[in-house]
């Protein structure tokens, strides 16, 4: 069962995408990973409706395509004809960038799909610091600090406990970065790479699933708000320790909870990664 499949469409794939047989070297996740836990029987069928569009084109790059540094790069494979960064497909992600685009939205706020360190990511960027002193009823996305609850409803704590232990977890200019694996089967959820409710350029304040502006996994409908940042609490696959983590908030579908942050360092206009909580993305190894 694929689930909610009426309430989206899924925006057109352009031809010549890569092909689906190519591996991955070394990349931190590797495309044999990604299948055997984001590839099951729903997924695969979902595949075979959406072509190359809906998997060969959102699995991670070959290995060395990020270039070995710890800048974000765009990653458009697939979508360079429809996704608002495709020309820029594979270059390094700069605020401006995303500063242009969210001019353009009703909400103040843009998002891209991308790699850092041979894993995929999105990031978003929300006009924070013009819109923190506005009444929300605006509609005007700003970032939300919430307290976070695990998957059984456990309440595991407040994101500005761990923000204030360490303040690079924080928003860096307005920016989110987050590991883009679905806490669900793992599965690459993307910004805008469909169109229904959840995704249209509006938003509602309190991490909850009205509004738009949400992260969407197109394998099983999972959603997420990149605006609220709580605490939550997950598992690494491998060895079954437990960890909490920083993170934005899951708001709805089958995820159990949200997604790690990557804490971003701004090197001058170019938005970088750095590696200090890789433990937090150890849920898919």
């Amino acid at each position: 069962m694929i689930f909610m499949s009426r309430e989206y469409d899924l925006k057109p794939a352009p031809s010549g995408e890569q092909s689906s047989s190519q591996a991955l070297g070394d990349s931190l996740i590797n495309r044999r990973q990604f299948l055997s836990y984001g590839f099951n029987t729903a997924t695969g069928v979902l595949a075979a409706s959406l072509g190359v569009l809906g998997f060969a084109s959102l699995l991670l790059p070959p290995s060395g395509s990020t270039g070995g540094d710890l800048a974000a790069k765009y990653w458009a494979k697939g979508r360079e004809d429809e996704a608002w960064y495709g020309a820029m497909h594979e270059q390094v992600m700069k605020k401006s960038d995303f500063v242009a685009e969210a001019a353009k939205s009703s909400t103040g706020s843009s998002g891209a799909a991308g790699v850092w360190n041979g894993v995929p990511i999105v990031v978003t960027y929300v006009d924070h610091s013009k819109n923190a002193g506005s009444p929300v009823s605006n509609g005007k996305a700003r970032f939300q600090f919430m307290e976070g609850y695990d998957g059984t409803g456990k309440y595991v704590g407040h994101f500005e406990d761990l923000s204030d232990a360490d303040p690079r977890l924080l928003p860096s200019d307005d920016l989110v970065m987050v590991f883009a694996r679905c806490t669900h089967l793992c599965c690459i959820p993307g910004w805008q790479l469909v169109t229904n409710r959840y995704t249209v350029d509006t938003w509602i304040p309190g991490g909850g699933d009205a509004g738009g502006t949400k992260l969407f996994c197109i394998c099983h409908s999972s959603r997420f708000d990149p605006t609220a940042l709580e605490m939550n609490a997950n598992t690494n696959r491998s060895n079954g320790a437990k960890f909490k983590y920083a993170g934005i908030r899951r708001s709805g579908g089958p995820a159990p909870v949200g997604l790690p942050i990557i804490p971003i360092a701004m090197n001058g206009d170019i938005i970088e990664g750095l590696p200090d909580y890789v433990d937090w993305y150890t849920y898919c190894d």
